[in-house]
């Protein structure tokens, strides 16, 4: 790998990380100052601080990943197994995660929340990528961290991906709870058709 290419997948890891959660913070204000409070951002109770924390780490590991390489044990065996298609492959799937990411901000409205508050009633959101996937953001932020694993694979990428997925999979299922406690048969019926993080094809 030449150093220009290094330094470009380096760019495309740290940028678009940057990218995506300074766009949460957009998104966090714009929904607040619709609502007139907070899209919960305060994490409620001791499971959801502790996610908070787990997602805290990825995200900086995520930023700041590309300052570790050369220096992490392994990184050049993982990164003979795949860097040849990586830059390509690991590029589509940052930009394609970051646009779903979008897409599901844009479907969600001011219906879009970070944590959960038992006493709040939303809209049932079953539009756009949610007429498929329960969790279609946690989907795409899957696919820009795979993303990453192309471009830079060490086992930095990976450990965020997998610490990712971990968090993930226990807010989903918080929040269908909860769903399921707001929404009753409506919300049973939508988990009947969609997938959890993949769409339902039987």
């Amino acid at each position: 790998m030449t150093t220009e290419e290094l330094l470009l997948r380096r760019v495309v890891v740290s940028g678009f990380a940057l990218i995506y959660w300074a766009g949460v913070l957009v998104q966090a204000r714009r929904v607040r100052k619709r609502i007139g409070r907070s899209p919960n951002l305060k994490p409620r109770g001791g499971k959801e601080k502790l996610l908070w924390l787990g997602w805290l780490l990825v995200i900086v590991i995520w930023m700041t990943q590309s300052l570790l390489i050369g220096k992490v044990p392994g990184a050049e065996f993982m990164d003979a197994l795949i860097f040849r298609s990586g830059l390509i492959a690991g590029a589509v799937l940052t930009v394609a995660g970051y646009a779903g990411t979008l897409w599901c901000y844009a479907a969600m409205g001011d219906s879009w929340r970070i944590g959960i508050n038992s006493g709040e009633k939303n809209t049932l959101v079953n539009c756009g990528p949610y007429r498929f996937v329960r969790h279609p953001i946690y989907l795409f932020q899957i696919v820009m961290l795979a993303g990453g694993v192309f471009l830079l694979p060490t086992v930095w990428s990976v450990a965020i991906l997998l610490g990712h997925l971990m968090c993930v999979l226990i807010k989903a299922v918080d929040e269908e709870t909860y769903l399921l406690s707001v929404h009753g048969e409506g919300y049973r019926d939508f988990m009947a058709k969609t997938g959890r993080l993949l769409p339902k094809f039987f």
